[in-house]
């Protein structure tokens, strides 16, 4: 099946050097016979000497080679590096070293250390403490001995965990396996243009924000955990964000205590990389993920935000440029975006 290319969003992409877009397309130049990579740094040329392909050997068939500045031959085979890396780590019950992860799939060290982190929002050693990190978690929702959970999650000793998992989780590993217990949990509901907005965090950072909702959803999350009103401990933090929900053009770096998935959270961190008043599709999601097979996977996550607006999952939308869903209303949706400069 051949692939459709929007000429217009293309050439879009081409001018902004959206790397996002490379591997889409390759983009080819009647006046030099070359093709690129969409984000190549070469100087454009004008539109009327451009024209589209859906991949390097169709602009090959079309009489263009590469360009040697840009490499765009190497783009499929850097994902297919990518993704082998993904597994190899999902694989081990060890940290792979950068070095022997790099060997295996063809690349030098330094440069796949960069390359993957393009790919994924993070590096390959953070990407497998944040795995461990998850599958802990899951172990001790499951495992009543700690200890068996922590080494079920792939720890080689529990000290690694204490080093690593119990900073990620928020909590300790003991406090995860019962609901919550010591953990103080503060929420507050604030007035905002789009309506009341329930704000929770604990003392590392905000943990829920949403839309008509309130405590009885903390409560189901961490039954044992002490959910208090936030009061005056809270008010600056809700401040900040109802900021974001009024001015979702501005930067509003604001301090999260949200867990998921590894895939789930680059994802996440692909959203907030989002600069204000543009959109990503859940495809272009799924790829700056690390799985461009994802893209149904990338769509959950976005459903599945703990923090609404501050991880901005309104400016994710599908494939075809519709808006795709949103938890908390597609009017919401298109009032954030507006807000941005994101004509509907």
């Amino acid at each position: 099946m051949t692939q459709t290319i929007d000429i217009n969003a293309a050439w879009d992409a081409f001018e902004r050097r959206d790397r996002n877009a490379d591997g889409r397309f390759v983009v080819a130049v009647r006046t030099t016979g070359i093709y690129c990579k969409p984000s190549c740094a070469a100087r454009h040329p004008k539109r009327e000497n451009v024209s589209f392909h859906a991949d390097p050997a169709a602009a090959r068939a079309a009489g263009y080679r590469a360009c040697l500045r840009c490499l765009p031959d190497a783009v499929g085979r850097d994902r297919v590096a990518v993704a082998e890396a993904i597994a190899l780590i999902e694989a081990s019950e060890e940290l792979v070293p950068l070095d022997e992860l790099a060997a295996r799939v063809g690349y030098a060290p330094h440069h796949f250390h960069r390359l993957f982190k393009r790919a994924t929002g993070v590096t390959p050693a953070a990407y497998a403490r944040g795995l461990r990190a998850t599958r802990a978690g899951e172990a001790l929702k499951k495992e009543a001995n700690v200890t068996n959970a922590i080494y079920e999650a792939g720890y080689s000793a529990p000290s690694r965990f204490y080093d690593h998992g119990a900073k990620r989780l928020g909590m300790s590993p003991s406090a995860w396996a019962r609901g919550g217990a010591g953990v103080t949990i503060r929420w507050t509901v604030a007035d905002t243009s789009l309506g009341k907005l329930f704000v929770a965090a604990t003392d590392k950072g905000l943990c829920r924000v949403s839309f008509d909702e309130n405590e009885a959803a903390l409560r189901a999350r961490f039954p044992k955990a002490e959910i208090v009103p936030g009061g005056g401990a809270l008010a600056k933090l809700a401040a900040q964000v109802v900021a974001s929900v009024e001015s979702p053009e501005r930067d509003h770096d604001l301090p999260l205590d949200v867990r998921g998935t590894a895939f789930q959270e680059a994802v996440w961190q692909a959203l907030r990389d989002i600069p204000a008043g543009e959109t990503r599709t859940y495809a272009e999601l799924a790829a700056i993920a690390g799985n461009p097979k994802a893209v149904r996977a990338a769509g959950s996550a976005c459903g599945a935000n703990h923090v609404a607006v501050v991880v901005p999952c309104h400016r994710a939308q599908r494939t075809d440029g519709t808006l795709g869903g949103y938890a908390y209303g597609l009017e919401r949706k298109r009032v954030l975006l507006a807000r941005e400069g994101v004509e509907d």
